[in-house]
C-alpha cells in the first residue's frame, strides 16, 4: 500500500463513523478492551488504590508545591505536558526567584544524581508554536541526566509524503488551518503505520521519586496588570509569560524573553490509543464523568476549558455523550421533582488571536459555533434537549457561566517620573530587563546581556516615590480595600485610560459531584479528551472516605472533606468570598501533600454562604452575583461576546466601533489611524459611557464582586453559521476542532 492510501486508511479508521460514543458505561466494547482492564472501574489501566490526596486552585500555590517537590527530588522527576517551557518561574516575581526557574530547578536536580525524564508533544509547527525542539536542546545540554523525549513523529514518512502531496503543504497558513485541504493536513501531521497523527499529548503530569504525583490542568490567576515604573525587578511575568492569546498568540518561543505586547496598554490573560501508546483504546475518562453524572443525587459542577458534547447521534461531528448523561439526569430530576443543579463554568472565547470578526479567526469561530451548538443550539443541544422532554424552565437546573476580571494599570504621574529620571520609556526598561534574564547567574544561552544600564536605571527610578498600587484586585475580593479609596497620582482622564479588563481563562479540567466526588485532570470535555482514539490524557477520581457534616437542600449531609472543600474554595473565589491572592505570601496551600494537608476555614461566615449548594439564598447569591458583574462589565468595557449582541451589524456597534482592534497596526493599514479615531485600547473603558468621569467609573466598577458572569447564550444568535463569511470547515478540520 502507498503512503497515499496508508494515510486514507489511516482516516477512515479515525473518522469513518461513530465507534465509541459512550453513552453508557462501555459495557457493549469490554471484547475491546484489555482484561485486566475490563476487571478495573471505568475500564481504567490502574485498579483503586488509596492514599493522600491534596487540592490546588490556580497555578500559583500548584506551581509553588511543584518548586517544593523538585527541590526536595532524591531519585527521579518524570515530567509528561502537553507544553513545557524551560524558562517558567515557578515562584515569582522572577527577579527574586531565579533559582525557582524550571531549567535551574532541574539543572540543579540533575547534579544532585536525580534522574529527569520529559515527554512533550511534538506539535506540527505550521499549526503550533510550542517549539518542542526548543524544550529538548534547553534541557538536555543542561545534564546528561537530562532526557527529554518529543512524540510523535508527524512525518515517518516524510520522503514519500512530499513527494505524492508536497504541494499541498502550500494550502496551509500559519493562521488559517481551518481552511486547508484534506491533503496539506494529511501531509503536515503524517502517519505511523496507518494511524495518522491527528491528535496530541495533552496530559499534564509532575511524578517525583516515583510516590508524590501532581495532575491536573490548572490556570495561571494572577492580577492581569503587570506595570511596576518604580521596580522593573517587581514584574511577575516576563518576557512572553506575559501574554494575553486574544491579542497576540505566542511567537518565537524560543526567544521567551521577548514579547510584542506592551504591558503598559494590554491586560494579560493567566486517554490513550494505538497511536499515543501502542495499547488499545482507553476512554476511562468519558466513562467516570457519564458514571459521576447519571449517579449524582443533588448537583454538579464542572469547570472545563472547552464544552462540546452530543447530546444525540445527529450532532456530527461531535460524538461523545457527556451532554446526552446530562440531558437524562436533568429530566429523571424534573420529572420526580428533585432539586438538582449543574453549574459549567468555561472560557467566553477561546485563547486563540484576532478579532472574532476577521478571516483568521474561523477556527476560533468555529470552537464558539460548536459549543453554542452543544449548549443550546442545533435543535440537539441540551438545552432544546430539556424543553423537548419536557422540561419547562431548564435554568431551574442547568446554568453556563464565565470568569473575567478587571484592574487599573500603573500609568500615573509616577510611571512619567520615573521615566524621566531613567532616561527611557517604562517598555524600554522592561525589554532590558527581559534581554537581561532579570539575574545575572541564568542558564548559560539565557541572560547573557548587559545587566549595568538596567542597574543604573533601576537606581534612578527608584529615587521616585510610588504611593500607587501596582494591582488593584483586592478591590473585587474578600478585605477593606474599596476601588472609590484608592489613590491616583496624575490625571483622572488618565486614570479612566488605566482601567483595564479580560476574560479569566478557564484551564481548569475538574468535575465535582454532590460534594462527594472529584474528576481531576487533563481532560476537556470533547472529542479530543474523550475518545480515547485522539488526544492522550490522565485523569484521577478521588472519593475521600474522611466526612464532614455539612447541609444540602436545608438538610443535614454527609460530605466528603475533600470534595467539600475544594468546591466551596472555588465558589468563594469565584464570588470574591477570599482574600486577595498574592503569588510571594504562600500558605499551607502552597506546599505538597506530603508537608501538609489542605487548610480550610471550616464554619468561617464566607464558608457558611456556599456550604449548601442547593439553599435558595446560595442560589439567589450566586445568580446575582454573575447578572450584576456582567452589567458593570458590559457598560464599562463593552467585552465580547455578549447577549446584546445578535447579528455582526450589532458587533460592529457594541464592539468593532469602539476600540482599536487586536492586529490592526501590525497589519500596516494605512487607513489604521484614521479609521481608529475616537476609538480606545481593546480591553479599555468606553468612555462615553461615563460622564461623570474617573469617579462614576470607580463607583461603578465597585459593584463587582469576584470574577464570575453569565456566559452570553444569545451572542451571534441570528447569524447562523458563526464560521462565516470566512469559509467552511472541511471534515478533518471539523474532527480537529471538536
Amino acid at each position: 500500500m502507498n503512503i497515499f492510501k496508508k494515510v486514507d486508511a489511516g482516516i477512515d479508521a479515525v473518522f469513518g463513523g461513530e465507534k465509541h460514543s459512550h453513552s453508557r458505561l462501555g459495557r457493549s466494547c469490554d471484547h475491546l478492551h484489555p482484561l485486566d482492564h475490563v476487571a478495573n472501574r471505568f475500564h481504567s489501566f490502574a485498579a483503586p488504590s488509596t492514599g493522600n490526596v491534596k487540592w490546588y486552585v490556580n497555578g500559583c500555590s500548584y506551581f509553588w508545591a511543584v518548586s517544593d517537590a523538585l527541590e526536595q527530588a532524591r531519585e527521579s522527576i518524570f515530567i509528561l505536558g502537553w507544553w513545557l517551557s524551560p524558562e517558567v518561574f515557578l515562584r515569582r516575581p522572577p527577579s527574586k526567584n531565579e533559582k525557582y526557574r524550571l531549567d535551574n530547578m532541574l539543572k540543579a536536580a540533575a547534579e544532585r544524581g536525580v534522574k529527569v525524564y520529559v515527554i512533550v508533544y511534538k506539535e506540527v509547527k505550521q499549526a503550533l508554536n510550542l517549539n518542542s525542539r526548543h524544550t529538548k536542546d534547553t534541557l538536555e545540554k543542561l545534564h546528561p541526566n537530562i532526557s527529554v523525549f518529543r512524540h510523535p513523529d508527524h512525518a515517518p514518512d516524510g520522503h514519500h509524503l512530499s513527494t505524492e502531496l508536497g504541494p499541498a503543504v502550500n494550502d496551509l497558513t500559519n493562521r488559517d488551518l481551518a481552511k486547508a485541504s484534506s491533503s496539506a493536513i494529511k501531509y503536515l501531521y503524517g502517519s505511523a503505520g496507518d494511524v495518522v497523527l491527528f491528535w496530541a499529548h495533552h496530559e499534564k503530569l509532575v511524578v517525583v521519586d516515583r510516590k508524590l504525583g501532581f495532575m491536573g490542568g490548572l490556570d495561571l490567576c494572577h492580577p492581569i496588570a503587570d506595570a511596576h515604573p518604580g521596580d522593573a525587578d517587581a514584574i511577575v511575568f516576563p518576557g512572553q509569560d506575559y501574554n494575553n492569546a486574544r491579542v497576540f498568540d505566542f511567537s518565537d518561543v524560543n526567544e521567551w524573553d521577548q514579547n510584542k505586547l506592551d504591558r503598559t496598554k494590554t491586560s494579560r490573560m493567566g486517554c490513550c490509543s494505538k497511536w499515543s501508546s501502542g495499547h488499545q483504546t482507553e476512554h476511562s475518562i468519558a466513562n467516570a464523568y457519564i458514571h459521576a453524572i447519571g449517579a449524582a443525587e443533588h448537583f454538579i459542577y464542572i469547570e472545563n476549558q472547552f464544552f462540546l458534547t452530543a447530546s444525540s447521534d445527529e450532532q456530527h461531528p461531535i460524538a461523545n455523550k457527556i451532554g446526552a448523561a446530562i440531558v437524562d439526569r436533568i429530566v429523571k430530576a424534573d420529572k420526580e421533582v428533585q432539586r438538582f443543579r449543574v453549574w459549567v463554568v468555561m472560557p467566553a472565547v477561546p485563547a486563540f488571536a484576532g478579532n472574532l470578526k476577521a478571516d483568521g479567526a474561523l477556527r476560533t469561530r468555529a470552537i464558539m459555533q460548536f459549543q453554542y451548538s452543544s449548549i443550546s443550539r442545533s435543535g440537539h443541544s441540551i438545552i432544546e434537549k430539556l424543553r423537548k422532554a419536557g422540561v419547562e424552565d431548564p435554568s431551574k437546573f442547568i446554568g453556563f457561566y464565565n470568569l473575567r476580571n478587571f484592574d487599573r494599570i500603573n500609568t500615573a504621574k509616577t510611571m512619567q517620573d520615573a521615566e524621566e529620571r531613567a532616561g527611557q520609556t517604562y517598555e524600554e526598561a522592561r525589554k532590558e530587563h527581559d534581554a537581561a534574564g532579570g539575574a545575572e547567574d541564568s542558564v548559560e544561552g539565557v541572560g547573557a546581556g548587559s545587566t549595568e544600564n538596567h542597574e543604573n536605571d533601576q537606581r534612578r527610578a527608584a529615587k521616585v516615590g510610588d504611593n500607587i498600587l501596582n494591582t488593584i484586585s483586592s478591590v473585587y475580593m474578600d478585605g477593606d480595600r474599596r476601588i472609590a479609596n484608592l489613590h491616583w497620582d496624575g490625571d483622572p482622564e488618565d486614570e479612566i485610560r488605566a482601567f483595564v479588563s479580560e476574560e479569566l481563562y478557564v484551564n481548569g479540567k475538574i468535575l465535582i459531584a454532590d460534594d462527594r466526588l472529584v474528576i481531576c485532570g487533563s481532560a476537556n470535555i470533547n472529542d479530543r479528551s474523550q475518545l480515547g482514539t485522539h488526544d492522550s490524557e490522565v485523569a484521577v477520581v478521588i472519593e475521600d472516605p474522611a466526612p464532614v457534616n455539612s447541609f444540602m437542600n436545608g438538610v443535614p449531609y454527609r460530605a466528603a472533606k475533600f470534595a467539600t472543600s475544594l468546591r466551596r474554595f472555588i465558589f468563594r473565589q469565584h464570588l470574591g468570598l477570599l482574600p486577595d491572592q498574592r503569588c510571594d505570601e504562600p500558605d499551607d496551600n502552597w506546599h505538597p501533600v506530603d508537608q501538609c494537608p489542605n487548610k480550610y476555614d471550616w464554619d468561617s461566615p464566607a464558608d457558611i454562604l456556599v456550604r449548601d449548594p442547593l439553599h435558595s439564598n446560595f442560589q439567589t447569591f450566586w445568580e446575582l452575583t454573575a447578572r450584576t458583574n456582567t452589567e458593570v462589565f458590559r457598560r464599562a468595557f463593552h467585552p465580547v461576546p455578549d447577549d446584546s449582541v445578535r447579528t455582526w451589524a450589532d458587533y460592529e456597534k457594541f464592539f468593532e466601533s469602539r476600540f482599536i482592534i487586536p492586529g490592526d497596526e501590525e497589519d500596516g493599514k494605512k487607513s489604521s489611524k484614521k479609521k481608529n479615531k475616537g476609538k480606545v485600547e481593546y480591553g479599555h473603558i468606553v468612555l462615553d459611557e461615563f460622564p461623570g468621569g474617573a469617579e462614576e467609573v470607580k463607583e461603578w466598577l465597585g459593584l463587582v464582586r469576584g470574577t464570575l458572569v453569565e456566559m452570553p447564550l444569545d451572542f451571534l444568535a441570528d447569524v447562523g453559521d458563526m464560521a462565516k463569511p470566512a469559509g467552511t470547515l472541511n471534515s478533518l478540520t471539523e474532527e480537529l476542532y471538536t
